[in-house]
């Protein structure tokens, strides 16, 4: 299998945890307007999931939206979704087409939240092929699906707050 250095990860793992933290802090506090790069913004609703079975029917329902399925051809294929051991990371797994997440750890679910979803939805989408790619996992591509996914269905808003953080579509 042929490695492409992943020189944008760092930076689409931390645009990523800003937002959830911006987020996660709209839901606590009840104010979903913030200031981000000098314009204010109302943060949409991000969907949150209580089961595995309910990230699935997410999962399928996305995939069967019409315009994913006719600018992602990948669409077609179902992802499955399992739960993950460890409590750090979700991933996905090319080889099998699966999502996986860690489940409920001291009452948290971190990974059960649209945007982690959407992610690894975006690495779903991927095109190429896994044992020969021809760009890094997280590269200018990977970005492209990300915001597209997360723009068209959390809404504009988030995916201007994760290119304000620092996802950027090009190297």
């Amino acid at each position: 299998m042929t490695r492409l250095r992943d020189t944008q990860r760092t930076a689409v793992y931390e645009a990523e945890s800003l937002v959830r933290t911006m987020f996660d802090r709209a839901d606590e506090r009840g104010l979903r307007v913030v200031e981000l790069a000098g314009s204010q913004v109302t943060l949409p609703v991000e969907r949150r999931f209580a089961s595995l079975e309910s990230v699935q029917a997410y999962v399928d329902a996305v995939l069967a939206l019409n315009w994913v399925r006719a600018r992602w051809p990948r669409a077609s294929v179902r992802a499955r979704v399992r739960a993950r051991a460890g409590n750090s990371a979700a991933h996905y797994e090319s080889d099998c087409a699966t999502i996986a997440l860690p489940e409920h750890h001291a009452n948290t679910a971190w990974a059960f939240r649209e945007l982690v979803v959407l992610h690894e939805l975006a690495h779903h989408l991927d095109p190429s092929d896994p044992d020969d790619p021809t760009e890094p996992p997280h590269g200018p591509a990977f970005v492209d699906r990300f915001l597209t996914l997360v723009g068209e269905i959390v809404g504009p808003e988030a995916a201007f707050a994760l290119r304000a953080c620092g996802i950027a579509a090009c190297e």
